[in-house]
């Protein structure tokens, strides 16, 4: 049994009910035993850690990306989203090989770590290969074999098995932190009837959907033209929205759209500086939290952000929406931390196990050295970690009750050979 005492805490929890505790934690194994004012009971060897000078949190969950894509970064910006697709990134990701994905993942899964996200969410190919990294690196990772219906019904079929046989392999594997879903890309890349088929292996696997929607307002005037339907409609129809499902973007939106996805359960991941780097557009964030549509956030890949912080799209996520709508109130501070924290973990079906600081828990969490200028004064510290954190503040993580993350460094990934490898996998892509 291993056991962790933290003292002098100051704990921003998520749990509505306390959601500012400054005392202690208490650590059994991977779960929380305790949080609260009173100090508890330890056993003698107890590793004890002063919490002095640290505000801990919850781990942030990014929700959608693709971490081989890290390889990608910066290499192709400031163009629209299919010019950038089908000029820059699909070639070189055509020359993708098990090294690059290794390395790209690797790289991708130390940045987040080290930014403070403990759960993450991937829709990329060769996917036995990252999730090998996440054995490694400790994180949390919801996977999926992103499969882009391009192809002879041969390859097809090849691409359709080799996702289904990655959750049959991976489903629950290191130690449960890997959990897996189906991945049809989008209708405009696959066929309504290559996503029934996804939607009947959703049935047969009983793992949930994730797919990416109504990114940009050319993708919605090509579903109607193509299928006589806005995405979500044409989704609904062909049983998408009966299963579990996760929609990554889902910027262009009507009113019936919305009100429909809240009437289905379905969750979106609000990738919000992708969005706006592609010039793909705002969510209508507001109104689908207002409808009851859970909203997480997601960085997307390197290639349209360029980097992988939480915490960035946190604060991007309580300030767009007010320049927008005109309205300061759109998005609260502490509705935005519950987008990268609570939200997130309801958006990946572990509302029960993470996302916030409670006993029973998870033991899923971060510190932040407040010792910043930037913390200062010490007044709310909610709006601080909004509005004035970042993902370099970040000084301790630990997920499943383990430390990966020590005084900034990365306990269980090699920093400095992932840097070379993933600097030689580029120059090899070239």
């Amino acid at each position: 049994m291993s056991e962790l005492l933290i003292k002098n805490g100051l704990f921003v929890t998520m749990n509505d009910a306390q959601p500012v505790v400054r005392g202690f934690l208490h650590v059994i194994d991977d779960r929380i035993a305790y949080i609260g004012e009173q100090e508890p009971q330890v056993s003698e060897g107890a590793e004890i850690v002063n919490g002095q000078g640290l505000v801990f949190m919850p781990g942030l969950i990014n929700t959608h990306g693709h971490t081989p894509m890290t390889l990608l970064r910066g290499f192709a910006d400031d163009m629209v989203l299919q010019t950038w697709l089908q000029d820059k990134i699909w070639p070189l990701e055509a020359k993708f090989d098990d090294n690059s994905a290794h390395w790209g993942s690797a790289l991708a899964q130390l940045e987040m770590l080290k930014t403070g996200t403990t759960a993450f969410v991937d829709m990329y190919d060769r996917t036995h290969i990252i999730a090998g990294v996440v054995e490694q690196s400790g994180l949390r990772g919801v996977l999926a074999r992103g499969v882009i219906g391009f192809g002879s019904p041969e390859e097809l079929d090849a691409k359709f098995a080799e996702s289904c046989n990655f959750v049959r392999d991976w489903e629950g594997k290191a130690d449960g932190r890997i959990r897996t879903m189906l991945s049809p890309h989008a209708p405009y890349t696959c066929g309504p009837a290559f996503i029934e088929r996804f939607v009947q292996a959703s049935h047969d696997l009983n793992v949930p959907i994730h797919t990416h929607m109504s990114e940009t307002a050319a993708e919605v005037e090509q579903n109607v033209r193509d299928y006589g339907a806005r995405p979500v409609e044409h989704l609904d129809k062909l049983g998408v929205f009966g299963r579990p499902t996760l929609l990554a973007h889902a910027v262009h939106l009507n009113d019936e759209e919305i009100a429909l996805l809240a009437e289905r359960k379905v969750a979106i991941s609000h990738n919000a500086a992708s969005n706006l780097k592609l010039a793909s557009g705002v969510a209508r964030v507001p109104d689908l939290l207002r409808a009851g549509v859970t909203v997480s956030l997601g960085t997307d890949g390197a290639a349209s952000n360029n980097n992988l912080s939480t915490f960035d799209e946190i604060r991007l996520a309580g300030l767009i929406h007010k320049g927008v709508s005109g309205d300061p109130t759109a998005v609260p501070a502490i509705e935005a931390l519950k987008l990268g924290t609570i939200y997130g973990a309801r958006a990946i079906w572990q509302e029960s196990s993470i996302g916030s600081i409670e006993a029973g828990k998870k033991a899923d969490f971060i510190a932040l050295d407040l010792n910043k200028p930037h913390f200062f004064p010490l007044t709310d510290i909610i709006s601080h970690l909004v509005y004035a954190g970042s993902g370099s503040d970040v000084v301790h993580v630990w997920i499943d009750g383990k430390q990966t993350v020590r005084n900034g460094e990365c306990l269980t990934l090699d920093e400095e050979r992932i840097y070379r490898e993933a600097q030689a996998a580029f120059e090899r892509l070239l």
